[in-house]
């Protein structure tokens, strides 16, 4: 169902192509941002949205795009963050749906959930480099705090429908903490 009562055919609507950045500190932590509340999302019932939950950085890559050039783009744009360099890329895609209570909300209707490649990089910049409001006026803020995480406490600080696809992300990139 959507906010107007329309039932929704899930299965018509496609992924929404997106990348998803793991950010290594030099100890091996990661980088969780606490997501704030969309503005597409303040019809969505509590618990079900990402306001409140933690996230890496992801975002949607545009027409052209190239998916590594998107990921460097969206994580300046969400976290003000430019010393990296990439050190892996996801073998595949992750796919993950909305629950019902999202579907019909978010990116206005158009999407099921979100295919993601994901890149690791490795920060190699201070703390205080990392800025969450951007200086633009064309980028909506994504969050509103941030810290470094050790690898295994991650996926359970994560909205409960991306759980699999950190848990999938965790396994593969596990040892680039160590």
């Amino acid at each position: 169902m959507s906010k107007n009562n329309k039932i929704i055919d899930r299965e018509s609507l496609p992924y929404r192509p997106c990348v998803g950045i793991m950010v290594l500190n030099a100890d091996g932590l990661v980088w969780a941002g606490r997501r704030v509340k969309g503005k597409d999302l303040k019809n969505a019932p509590e618990g079900v949205t990402t306001g409140g939950w933690w996230q890496m950085p992801q975002g949607g890559i545009d027409d052209g795009e190239d998916p590594k050039l998107a990921a460097l783009r969206e994580l300046e744009e969400e976290t003000a963050i430019k010393n990296v360099e990439v050190i892996a890329e996801s073998k595949g895609w992750h796919n993950y749906d909305l629950p019902p209570e999202l579907l019909g909300l978010a990116w206005k209707g158009r999407f099921r959930g979100q295919k993601q490649k994901w890149f690791v990089v490795r920060f190699s910049g201070a703390d205080n480099e990392i800025n969450l409001v951007p200086e633009d006026a064309k980028h909506n803020i994504e969050f509103d705090a941030w810290k470094w995480v050790a690898m295994d406490e991650l996926v359970d600080l994560i909205v409960p429908f991306k759980r699999d696809v950190y848990a999938a992300v965790v396994d593969e990139f596990a040892h680039l903490a160590r």
